[in-house]
């Protein structure tokens, strides 16, 4: 007979870490090219074939997409770190940044999961408080989206103060949200070294 195969040691996503990070660093770029550009109330009537809308564009869609294989790599690791206290399936904590208007509420609870899965011995914890830097990054974030709502027609169409307004809220969550890549990333990498990775449940011996 042989033993039942052992639990592969699971690494803290690091490079996925830096390439999210980068991402969101260079889209504030482009979005102040994009402000600079066009200046804040051209932006409400940039033509769909600018190149500056196309760059942002094409960067909103580059940004989600690394940050979101960062974050799946980050929950796989804390369900391994910390079983059942990560709620929901894989295939949600991607969708539920994608999902229109669900994407304002749902995301920052599964954030708050993975953070708090990351350190060692969290199952066996009380449940934790809210963590305070995804709280405020994640008002930033909602803020900057109801913000740039309003600029774009509804109540104040082309307010340069609004967009203003938006642009420094986008700067915060940007600012934020490579504080809370950090965090997370950080905090799997020190209950991996801990060796906080929990065992699989063992199976029947299968036959040699």
């Amino acid at each position: 007979m042989t033993a039942p195969a052992s639990t592969p040691v699971p690494r803290a996503p690091w490079a996925a870490a830096r390439c999210a990070q980068f991402a969101v660093v260079a889209a504030v770029a482009v979005e102040l090219t994009r402000a600079v550009h066009v200046g804040p109330r051209a932006r409400q009537v940039l033509p769909a074939g600018s190149w500056v809308t196309t760059l942002y564009l094409w960067g909103t869609v580059l940004t989600t997409a690394v940050f979101l294989v960062w974050f799946a790599r980050c929950r796989r690791t804390a369900v391994l770190l910390s079983p059942g206290v990560v709620r929901g399936s894989a295939a949600w904590g991607v969708l539920a940044w994608l999902i229109p208007v669900v994407g304002l509420w749902a995301p920052r609870p599964l954030v708050q999961d993975v953070l708090r899965a990351s350190a060692p011995g969290a199952g066996d914890a009380a449940p934790a408080r809210s963590d305070t830097l995804v709280d405020v990054w994640w008002g930033a974030w909602v803020a900057h989206a109801l913000f740039t709502v309003v600029c774009n027609g509804y109540g104040a169409p082309g307010s340069p103060a609004l967009t203003v307004a938006a642009d420094v809220l986008y700067g915060a969550a940007a600012v934020l949200a490579v504080a809370v890549i950090q965090r997370i990333t950080a905090r799997q990498a020190a209950g991996i070294a801990a060796g906080a990775v929990a065992p699989a449940p063992a199976g029947p011996p299968q036959p040699s």
